[in-house]
């Protein structure tokens, strides 16, 4: 896909940070496994005779034999099947027969790593066949769940087994070319971690290594096949189906999720028909969830059962009378509700980008979106997200256009938008756009932001550029300006800047530049 670079050394630390992560939540894990006296460990045949390893947790007591409402947890990515046995003994205590599995290619189960693709589908079938014939789980009261690999195999499934009736999809994806190769920019970073930690801990298929082989090379003359690739594997793909099935779909996703941005969720819930929620919240991907999978209280864990109280056993919890779209800024406060994603940010203000810059490409100017799952998670847990002194940053390398100071609060909530003007020297190009919160000695926290990349335009001649920043939910404090960043190089991004390219924003007077910056109605 043109002049992409790439080393080994974000595949090397990507794979060794997950695999730290991994390593901690499965001894966190250890004691729930040990407590849970009612776990059974099982074999199940899945797609093609590949052996799942599962397990399976049952309700004690005497009606441990009557129909159960039935829940399967495919895992993560990477994960081992005892990923989920904290919150399977929540949910067996309530009632639930809980079964989980190690999803093919992973760990102890057989296969190979099929990125979601059709075995994975069939194998979820094939995990309920097993538990209708072998527990007393009730048919007409099945659920789906899972977190990251497994929210987005659980999607896929309840838009091809119309047995499911209820979804909880947590840090997962609808979208899968969306989320890694948004603004036709490869998302390197988060297809080295997936890759990476597959290498660790599985068995890709040929089919697997060889788009990973292809998304690193920057191979144009595959790009479409890979698009294919990653449709199927989208449930974003099968919406009409998942509507006409009925289920009732729980999706929750983290702010600063750097595998599967909020943007692809928000998208897909507008195009649903059938009962639904959207949960988003400060975070990056998963670590939201992290704590309710150790066994402590977590609200994403806590509103999943509340969703299959209601969808499963029918209980009155008020979960389907609430507002079904709950946000949480990431600079502090409580839940938001709003009645459907296009109420969140319906007010507007624009920042004009006046003028005309150019920069030059090939050097990151020190503006960048942070690290693949640590920036986000310190956002989360500290409130400190990437920074970037705004005058110090370099204009040769970066265009830079800052707000007034603003009198009140700016709660931005949403999607921000950019367009803009662009000429550049070469035909292809990369660049990165970041909206900053700029406080009184220039200090930039990132708001949110988003790669674009073109190809085949004509040297010196202007087109307009579109994009769509990351979704957020940010409070600008009184007295603080918002800022935008453009450069062309980013370590989370592959970038496609020929040496000696330079970009020249303008404004025409007929077509102003802009961002269009969402804010809630106060």
């Amino acid at each position: 896909m043109g002049h992409g670079r790439r080393t080994t050394a974000p595949r090397t630390a990507a794979a060794a940070a997950a695999a730290a992560l991994i390593a901690g939540t499965v001894v966190g894990l250890a004691p729930a496994a040990q407590a849970a006296g009612s776990v059974r460990f099982v074999d199940i045949t899945g797609d093609g005779g590949t052996v799942l390893k599962a397990n399976v947790v049952t309700p004690t007591g005497a009606g441990a034999t009557h129909p159960h409402p039935l829940i399967v947890l495919p895992t993560s990515w990477s994960f081992p099947q005892v990923e989920y046995l904290a919150q399977a003994q929540k949910l067996a205590d309530s009632g639930y027969i809980v079964l989980s599995y190690n999803v093919r290619g992973f760990w102890q189960s057989g296969g190979q790593i099929e990125v979601a693709g059709p075995p994975d589908v069939a194998d979820a079938s094939r995990v309920i066949d097993w538990a209708l014939a072998n527990t007393a789980a009730d048919p007409r009261h099945i659920g789906i769940a899972g977190v990251s690999y497994g929210a987005g195999i659980s999607l896929l499934a309840a838009a091809h087994d119309k047995r499911i009736t209820a979804v909880g999809a947590l840090s997962g994806w609808a979208d899968l070319i969306d989320s890694i190769y948004s603004g036709r920019t490869q998302h390197v970073e988060a297809a080295a971690l997936l890759d990476g930690t597959a290498t660790l801990t599985g068995r890709e298929s040929p089919e697997a290594a060889q788009v990973f082989k292809d998304f690193y090379a920057s191979n144009m003359d595959r790009e479409q096949a890979m698009i294919e690739w990653g449709a199927k594997r989208s449930v974003a793909t099968y919406v009409d189906q998942l509507n006409k099935n009925g289920a009732a779909v729980f999706m929750a996703n983290a702010w600063s999720d750097s595998i599967f941005p909020a943007n692809q969720y928000a998208g897909f819930y507008g195009k649903l028909t059938v009962p639904k929620r959207l949960e988003l919240r400060p975070g990056d991907h998963a670590t939201a969830e992290i704590s309710g999978l150790l066994g402590l209280p977590n609200d994403v864990w806590t509103d999943t059962e509340r969703w299959f109280d209601h969808y499963l056993r029918g209980t009155d919890n008020g979960v389907d009378r609430e507002q079904p779209v709950q946000l949480k800024s990431r600079t502090g406060g409580g839940y938001e509700g709003y009645p459907d994603w296009k109420s969140v940010g319906a007010t507007r203000r624009k920042l004009d980008l006046a003028g005309s810059t150019t920069i030059h490409a090939n050097v990151d100017s020190g503006a960048d979106g942070g690290v693949v799952l640590l920036s986000g998670l310190l956002d989360q847990v500290a409130k400190v997200p990437p920074v970037a002194s705004i005058p110090l940053l370099p204009r040769r390398w970066a265009a830079v256009w800052q707000s007034e100071r603003y009198g009140g609060t700016q709660q931005v909530r949403g999607t921000a938008r950019l367009h803009t003007t662009l000429t550049p020297t070469k035909e292809s190009g990369t660049l990165v756009a970041y909206l900053y919160d700029v406080g009184p000695l220039g200090l930039g926290k990132l708001v949110t932001h988003a790669p674009y990349t073109w190809y085949d335009r004509a040297p010196g001649e202007a087109f307009d550029v579109d994009l769509d920043l990351f979704s957020t939910a940010y409070d600008v404090p009184a007295g603080h300006r918002l800022a935008l960043v453009i450069d062309t190089v980013d370590p989370l991004y592959i970038e496609h800047n020929p040496s000696g390219a330079q970009l020249t924003f303008s404004s025409p007077v007929n077509d102003p530049s802009y961002v269009s910056v969402p804010l809630r109605e106060q």
